[in-house]
């Protein structure tokens, strides 16, 4: 079996190797931050290749790249606090995952770039919940992120916009978000199996995309303590903006042709 067999029939070389570019970009970002690459991935992939394959291709490569992460995660989170949000997400990765597969490509396309930009500008504005902690809240932040990563994978924003708010150290928030995203992707994993997200074509491309956004993973994750976190910051709002745009033209383009 060569790598080109691994590439859907309705997924042509020069796609594929832009998914493998983009998917490097938005791993680098995960690696580091842990969050970005689905905010960074979705709207550019999903412009060029039926974004139930790319919400399901993302799902499988992040949980497997982005599970050497967790062990270290699990000595540093603050697991109370984790497993409620948790809860949250176990109620709303179902709900996502069912809008994702009733409805069609083009209109998936355009609520995942609208979202995403809807979701930069709240990381932009800086806002951050600094109240006091709630379960009945926590749940609720979860279950909106559960229902975003349900939808298009982007469930970062909702956790990020929370958890950077609260007086805890930056190592411990970075290591809950990564827990909860393990939590999430496992639901996600299961939700998307028994809907028929995850299919043959999506696992076998996995097997090309997962290496190329594994190494952006660990590469992302070197520079975690060594680079400068704002500026790093700056940078994945960057890509973040840039995907969106970007994305924009190919959307007009298949509103026009559909």
């Amino acid at each position: 079996m060569n790598s080109l067999s691994l590439i859907p029939s309705d997924v042509s070389t020069a796609v594929a190797l832009a998914i493998c570019g983009i998917a490097f970009v938005s791993g680098t970002a995960r690696g580091f931050s842990g969050f970005g690459s689905a905010l960074i991935f979705m709207p550019l992939a999903s412009s060029i290749a039926a974004p139930r394959l790319v919400a399901a291709l993302l799902l499988v490569i992040d949980f497997v790249a982005a599970t050497p992460l967790l062990p270290n995660a699990w000595k540093h989170a603050d697991h109370k606090a984790t497993a409620v949000m948790v809860a949250g997400a176990l109620i709303g990765v179902p709900i996502g995952t069912y809008f994702l597969t009733v409805l069609d490509p083009v209109t998936t396309r355009w609520i995942i770039s609208c979202f995403v930009a809807a979701l930069l500008v709240l990381l932009l504005s800086g806002w951050r919940y600094r109240g006091k902690d709630h379960a009945a809240l926590s749940v609720g932040i979860g279950g909106l992120s559960g229902f975003c990563s349900g939808l298009a994978q982007t469930g970062g924003p909702p956790i990020v916009g929370y958890w950077l708010g609260r007086p805890i150290p930056s190592a411990i928030s970075r290591a809950n978000i990564l827990l909860f995203f393990g939590a999430s992707d496992f639901f996600s994993l299961a939700s998307y199996w028994f809907t028929g997200l995850i299919t043959f074509d999506s696992v076998k491309f996995s097997l090309i995309v997962g290496p190329i956004y594994g190494i952006g993973v660990w590469f992302g994750a070197s520079l975690f303590g060594k680079a400068s976190e704002a500026i790093f910051r700056a940078i994945c709002y960057a890509l973040i903006a840039a995907a969106v745009i970007a994305s924009l033209p190919a959307l007009d383009g298949i509103l026009r042709d559909s």
